[in-house]
């Protein structure tokens, strides 16, 4: 480690078989967790290759347990984390969404590290249970559109390094990692990016391995498409800034999406919002980024038809229902 380190922290770059070595043993719990810090942060300080994230990917893919999921054809919804903006649970309610309006939904998840409250904070919290049991995930998808992978149940090497995570408190590779390594090894993705540099890395990845993708940042540093300003959208189709005004949505404060200052205030959010009990503005963003979900899984579509079908199912309680039968067969289907 301290050869590799040294390389690093004299702005030279990895292989991608260096990258996908010293990720396998940080799996293999080789390293100490100061070593661990030292190396997850230094991507901080320079831009990662493609090299550096196409090795981390294999050795990530090389030790998950997978899950073979090809059946129902799904969509993940997962964004990088990393923005420092503490929102609400955006993608996982958008992916709840996407999911009431007909999209098989396998997302791939974590607790938080660089946020107060994670996918899996706010869905333990409120009584849904983690399995990485093919035939329980089987069930779920099939039966509520939906089912939650929780990363350290696939990933050996992200629970190695969850102490360090939630230690240290700022982004890592791991963040730039978790939209890649889906452990249903989905073809469609609807990601967010904390930076544009990384959504152009995804983009080169996503088109090398076929994957139907939607890719988007908002201008002004959101993981998410924010509404609090324009924002970059790459797709299969090409890519585009979409100013919100041109789908006549109104942009919105920062603070209409401020997450909860813990776990228990964010899910009382997020059910409000499930609810429809959330107000326009978040309405609105929750409908724009399942919509964003609902495209990657049907390219060509029309972004604003899939935008007003999401405020819908929002509405009409189709994503409450969704949610509830997914909680419920976490609890009671099969283990």
């Amino acid at each position: 480690m301290q050869q590799i380190l040294n390389q690093l922290y004299q702005y030279q770059t990895l292989s991608r078989e260096e990258a996908r070595d010293i990720l396998l043993k940080i799996s293999d719990g080789t390293f100490n967790n100061c070593q661990i810090a030292s190396f997850v942060t230094a991507f901080n300080m320079r831009k990662i290759t493609v090299a550096e994230l196409e090795g981390f990917r294999q050795a990530l893919l090389e030790r998950c347990l997978t899950i073979n999921l090809d059946e129902f054809s799904p969509a993940d919804v997962c964004g990088t984390g990393g923005d420092g903006k503490n929102t609400f649970n955006i993608s996982t309610l958008a992916a709840f969404v996407a999911a009431g309006a007909g999209i098989k939904i396998a997302k791939h998840g974590n607790t938080g590290v660089s946020s107060g409250c994670g996918s899996s904070d706010v869905l333990q919290y409120l009584g849904c249970e983690f399995t990485n049991k093919e035939v329980a995930l089987k069930q779920q998808i099939s039966e509520s559109n939906f089912c939650y992978l929780h990363a350290p149940l696939f990933h050996p090497a992200m629970k190695n390094v969850a102490p360090v995570r939630k230690e240290i408190r700022v982004k890592t590779i791991f963040n730039m990692l978790g939209p890649l390594v889906n452990p249903a090894n989905v073809k469609k993705q609807s990601v967010g990016v904390f930076n544009l540099e990384l959504g152009r890395l995804y983009q080169y990845l996503f088109q090398n391995s076929g994957s139907s993708y939607v890719i988007y940042h908002s201008l002004d540093g959101y993981d998410e498409i924010s509404l609090t300003s324009p924002f970059k959208y790459i797709s299969v189709a090409g890519e585009q800034v979409v100013y919100p005004h041109t789908m006549n949505i109104p942009l919105i404060s920062p603070k209409e999406l401020s997450g909860g200052k813990t776990i228990a205030s964010s899910a009382k959010i997020f059910m409000n919002i499930l609810s429809g009990k959330g107000t326009t503005l978040q309405n609105n963003v929750v409908a724009l980024n399942a919509a964003a979900a609902m495209q990657s899984a049907s390219p060509g579509t029309d972004l604003n038809s899939h935008f007003k079908h999401a405020l819908s199912v929002l509405s009409n309680g189709l994503a409450l229902e969704t949610f509830n039968n997914y909680k419920k067969l976490t609890r009671e289907g099969v283990h």
